[in-house]
């Protein structure tokens, strides 16, 4: 079995610069030295780790298609590792442990996320970190998430309770991006659409800025993402 990811989508998310920093500011005081990414994809948010100094990267990506790109974007950086295949026991073991693994919008693709989880924390460094950027709120799931291979969208609680299950403590857990309920509901589940560079590039440029100045104050209630950080014990 192949895990695909949907192409246009992730297409769709290479112009989301704003969208990603705001995603590894929020991770980067848990990152450590030796990073792992789970479901690459094609590496728009793998060069965004890079960024953040650490010592190496091993990402991981299952589908041959989006590896391609991977591995073709990242053939020149000595401290990055990439790897297609699975992030299981068989490709773990091979691998020293991590100071912490990264999911960003991927945990969401993986039908037994609690397997994941568990593989997650057997790789991690002692006081290792999980990250985990997921879509948020059932009444938003749409046929943009099937299209994409979504399996579902988290609550607070399922995401508490299936990270806590795999063993970890939960350091940080919290709505993202409020203002994209909205924007989402109307697009996708009214109105059915599928998402176009265009309209990621602008919302990213116009609202992105101004949503993450107004949650750095006010935590938001609700939001069309969660974010959560995972300590190994």
């Amino acid at each position: 079995m192949e895990f695909q990811y949907a192409g246009k989508d992730l297409e769709a998310m290479s112009f989301a610069e704003n969208y990603h920093r705001w995603i590894l500011d929020e991770f980067y005081p848990f990152l450590g030295q030796n990073v792992a990414e789970v479901g690459a994809g094609i590496g728009d948010f793998s060069k965004f780790l890079i960024e953040a100094k650490i010592e190496s990267l091993v990402a991981f990506e299952p589908s041959s298609k989006m590896y391609q790109s991977l591995g073709e974007k990242f053939e020149t950086h000595t401290q990055v590792q990439t790897i297609n295949g699975f992030f299981d026991e068989k490709a773990i073991q091979s691998q020293n442990k991590f100071n912490s693994i990264c999911y960003v919008n991927v945990l969401e693709h993986i039908e037994d996320d609690k397997k994941t989880l568990a593989d997650a924390y057997q790789a991690l460094a002692p006081q290792g970190h999980v990250l985990i950027f997921v879509p948020a709120l059932a009444f938003l799931f749409s046929e943009q998430d099937k299209i994409v291979g979504h399996f579902r969208r988290y609550s607070k609680m399922d995401l508490f309770d299936k990270v806590t299950g795999a063993g970890f403590h939960i350091k940080e857990l919290k709505y993202f991006d409020i203002f994209g309920i909205i924007p989402w509901y109307l697009a996708f589940v009214l109105l059915k659409q599928k998402a176009k560079p265009s309209n990621v590039s602008i919302y990213d440029k116009i609202v992105v800025p101004i949503g993450r100045k107004l949650e750095q104050f006010i935590p938001p209630p609700i939001g069309k993402n969660l974010i959560l950080v995972g300590q190994k014990r």
